[in-house]
């Protein structure tokens, strides 16, 4: 009897039900560990070029060195992309004034929805995958569970068919039944977990960016106000 019994055992006696909730699972199990996987490379990689761009950022002298070297280095990463953004936003709201409906209410404002635009891009590329994590943590033991109902049930049918109700009879079906569950947390936990850990980079990271979107308005708003100056000290010159 201990032969007949196994993983390979239960899936060859297990029925179309079974065998598509089982299906499920791993779809759901390749899923997750795609996303694991690729999320944790992509935080590592922006994680880094945030680190390396904030070194550089504030090493310039003025808004219109950081402005250069923004146009001309690639943007590969939120705090380069929200710097980017402030730039333009800076030179736009001195070029058109308030010809522009989106400037019209002052340069301050102006500054604030865009920095807070890049903000909210920024969180909403955070959650890219985190529902279907969360979709696995929470279903699959449930799935689980559903099929290690059917799978005993199934069981328990071909043993009352069967006239054989012994023990040794029934221990061996309902035991294989019980693996659906385990293939169901399986597929829960490792979600569960990459979906927390996941949770908590995303705070900390918007916290750091959401930081810097002051330190970044500050900066061009006094910036720009110098540079009026400037050009106005020039003209009555």
């Amino acid at each position: 009897m201990s032969h007949d019994l196994g993983l390979v055992h239960f899936v060859e006696q297990i029925d179309t039900v079974g065998r598509v909730v089982l299906v499920f699972l791993l779809i759901l199990s390749v899923m997750s560990w795609y996303l694991i996987f690729t999320k944790t490379l992509a935080n590592w990689l922006e994680a880094r070029r945030a680190r390396a761009f904030l070194q550089q950022f504030w090493q310039h002298d003025s808004v219109g060195a950081l402005a250069n070297t923004l146009k001309q280095s690639k943007i590969n990463n939120a705090f380069a992309s929200l710097a980017l953004a402030g730039v333009e936003a800076t030179q736009s709201a001195q070029q058109l004034g308030v010809q522009k409906l989106a400037t019209a209410g002052g340069m301050s404002e102006f500054m604030t929805r865009t920095i807070r635009n890049g903000i909210d891009q920024e969180s909403a590329k955070s959650e890219y995958g985190l529902t279907i994590l969360a979709s696995a943590g929470s279903a699959s033991p449930y799935i689980g569970l559903f099929g290690t109902v059917w799978a005993i049930y199934h069981a328990l049918v071909n043993i009352g068919l069967s006239g054989q109700g012994t023990l040794d009879k029934v221990a061996g079906p309902v035991g294989e039944a019980l693996i659906m569950t385990a293939i169901g947390l399986a597929v829960a936990i490792p979600a569960v977990f990459a979906y927390n850990a996941f949770n908590r980079r995303n705070r900390m990271w918007l916290a750091k960016l959401d930081a810097f979107a002051h330190d970044l308005f500050v900066l061009l708003t006094v910036g720009a106000e110098a540079d009026s100056k400037i050009v106005a000290n020039e003209r009555v010159s």
